[in-house]
């Protein structure tokens, strides 16, 4: 049991983790719409960002909702706000993985027929492709959806005795199969996505092995442009697999559902939220400019 005063100290650690991420996502979105406002367009990653960036907004909004309904039990708020966490999250992962996919593609040195086609192809079908996601997204939360729909119901059927083989159903429906549905729904886009930052790194330190062979300036520079981006790439894959772990275990794990633990473990998960996006802002050339600019700003001032 933690003390009551630790676990007022964590809710602040946590409301201050979730400005953060507020502040981020509505940055990436305030920026990148900026730059399609003034040269009528966007760059295909710069759309999966911004999409990245709305969905982030709505969770962590979510996220306080829920968590603040779900510790003061007001439970018939907390299923339905749970509900748009629930979709706003399974939609982060296809759009991350989208993203993945995409660097994938377009940077790996691969000269594979299927390659060569998807990298001719994939800019012009990004906005098709986020509608696929968000298609998808809608399609996987009608079950939990469903399972919100039968808690409810079983709240309301609290005078049934304990034994009621309705109930006894409904609880091995929403115990057992929602949470099967859960981590496959979270699962195949993680996969998506660590298929294809595999395929990336494993690309790019082919091009800089074959890069430091040749031992030319032009070489050295390109080589030192790869080794950042592996290392940018590496920051990404280890902090969305770390989220993947968290919330995995948080939609499995019913001691850290209880009491003070609740609260250390949210605030786990949105501390790697804010580096992950943190890592996605800084993959994206605009909100770097952007960045570059505000900081010289700041100093000139």
């Amino acid at each position: 049991m933690i003390p009551f005063q630790l676990t007022i100290f964590i809710i602040v650690i946590y409301m201050l983790e979730s400005l953060t991420i507020i502040v981020q996502s509505s940055l990436i979105v305030a920026v990148l719409c900026k730059e399609w406002l003034q040269v009528k367009r966007l760059s295909p990653v710069d759309m999966i960002l911004t999409s990245l960036g709305i969905c982030r907004f709505i969770l962590q909004w979510a996220s306080i909702l829920s968590n603040f309904s779900f510790y003061f039990n007001l439970s018939h708020a907390f299923w339905y706000i749970s509900i748009i966490w629930e979709f706003s999250n399974v939609l982060i992962f296809w759009l991350t993985s989208l993203l993945a996919v995409f660097y994938c593609v377009k940077v790996s040195s691969f000269t594979n027929p299927i390659f060569l086609w998807l990298r001719w192809r994939i800019s012009r079908s990004v906005p098709w492709l986020l509608l696929g996601s968000l298609m998808i997204s809608c399609v996987t939360i009608i079950p939990s959806a469903v399972s919100k729909f039968i808690q409810i119901q079983l709240t309301t059927m609290e005078h049934l005795p304990r034994n009621s083989t309705v109930i006894l159903r409904l609880a091995m429906f929403q115990q057992y199969l929602v949470n099967a549905h859960r981590l496959i729904a979270l699962g195949i886009p993680f996969l998506l996505f660590l298929a294809s930052t595999t395929l990336l790194v494993a690309s790019l330190i082919q091009h800089v092995q074959q890069m430091q062979h040749r031992n030319t300036g032009h070489g050295n520079f390109s080589m030192k442009a790869h080794s950042t981006a592996l290392r940018s790439l590496a920051v990404l894959f280890i902090f969305f697999t770390s989220y993947f772990l968290t919330v995995l275990v948080s939609l499995t794990h019913k001691l850290l559902k209880k009491g003070s633990w609740f609260w250390v473990w949210e605030a786990v998960i949105y501390a790697v939220v804010s580096i992950h996006s943190t890592s996605l802002m800084l993959s994206s050339p605009t909100l770097k400019k952007a960045l570059n600019v505000k900081c010289w700003g700041l100093d000139a001032a």
